[in-house]
């Protein structure tokens, strides 16, 4: 009930205005709500401003700019380690890693440990271009988090860890097939 001057809402306009997942009013899936139709469009967004600059800057695609990241920060891996780590899918870094080759920003190496695969390694020119990125990634990662404390961004990665970690664990524990390693 509202009084006159009182701009609150009764608890039922609360409920259908923002349902929750086990609301017996909630009948219908409010995207604007949903966490995980807000973290993919959240990912696109951003995705999609960084890729604008290192496209247009240094003519890399997003699975190409972070191949080379994941090989900077972990050295020689083979494609399948990288599907994993980036978790994107075979033929998306089959194809971003020949990319890479042609341009001569990674370099294939003999994998002693299985014969039939290889493992990807930067050359001095892909290490070259990561130290050019690098600034300008961590430039866009400190605009987003204007306005945010510190605080509040470490609490953010946190929680990104664990929703990340619980939706590992619900692909493992439902036999849900995974992005192939």
């Amino acid at each position: 009930m509202r009084r006159a001057g009182n701009c609150r809402r009764s608890s039922v306009q609360r409920r259908r205005h923002n349902p929750t997942p086990n609301s017996a009013v909630a009948k219908r899936l409010h995207l604007e709500n949903y966490l995980p139709y807000r973290l993919s469009v959240a990912a696109n967004v951003v995705s999609r401003l960084i890729a604008r600059a290192y496209e247009d800057r240094f003519g890399l695609r997003i699975p190409q700019w972070r191949l080379i990241a994941v090989l900077a920060n972990e050295g020689p891996l083979t494609q399948q380690a990288l599907c994993g780590r980036t978790v994107m899918d075979k033929v998306t870094v089959m194809r971003a890693a020949q990319a890479l080759v042609r341009r001569g920003f990674v370099r294939r190496l003999p994998n002693r440990l299985d014969r039939r695969s290889h493992r990807l390694s930067l050359t001095s020119n892909g290490e070259r271009i990561y130290r050019q990125i690098v600034p300008l990634a961590l430039d866009y990662e400190a605009r987003l988090l204007r306005g945010v404390t510190r605080a509040d961004a470490v609490r953010l990665n946190r929680l990104l860890r664990a929703l990340q970690s619980t939706a590992q664990g619900s692909l493992n524990s439902f036999n849900i097939p995974q992005t192939p390693r």
